[in-house]
C-alpha cells in the first residue's frame, strides 16, 4: 500500500519561502504521477501542481505559475514542492497524491489539477503565510 508523509510546513511571512515534501512509502513511485493539492477552511480542495511519473511534464494552478515548482526524485521516493513569494492566501493544508500509471503513454505524459484523479492521499501539512 503506497503512503505520503508531507512535511516542511510551517508559519512564514508574505515573499518567503517553503519547500514541502512528499515522502513515499510501501511502493515505489516511479509508475506515479503526482499531484500537490491545498484546502483552506470552507473553501473545496484544489490543484497546485503537478508531475508526470517520468517528470517530464508538469502543470501548474495560475495563481501559482511562476511561483512553485514542482519536482521529484525517484531514489529518494520523494517529491517536492518549492513555493517562493508565497502569499496570505496560499495559505491552506497542503497534500500530496499519487495516480498510477498504467500505459506508457501515462508514465511519460499523464498528469492532473483534479483532485478526483488521484487515489493515495497523504495526511496533509499546513502552510501559513502571515506577517
Amino acid at each position: 500500500q503506497l503512503q505520503f508523509v508531507e512535511s516542511g510546513g510551517g508559519l512564514v511571512q508574505p515573499g518567503g519561502s517553503l519547500r514541502l515534501s512528499c515522502a513515499a512509502s510501501g511502493r515505489t513511485l516511479d509508475y506515479y504521477a503526482i499531484g500537490w493539492f491545498r484546502q483552506a477552511p470552507g473553501k473545496e480542495r484544489e490543484g497546485v501542481s503537478c508531475i508526470s511519473a517520468s517528470g517530464r511534464t508538469t502543470g501548474y494552478a495560475d495563481s501559482v505559475k511562476g511561483r512553485f515548482t514542482i519536482s521529484r526524485d525517484n531514489a529518494k521516493n520523494t517529491v517536492y514542492l518549492q513555493m517562493n513569494s508565497l502569499k496570505p492566501e496560499d495559505t491552506a493544508v497542503y497534500y500530496c497524491a499519487a495516480h498510477r500509471t498504467p500505459s506508457p503513454h501515462e508514465y511519460s505524459y499523464y498528469r492532473s489539477l483534479n483532485h478526483r484523479d488521484y487515489t493515495n492521499w497523504g495526511q496533509g501539512t499546513q502552510v501559513t503565510v502571515s506577517s
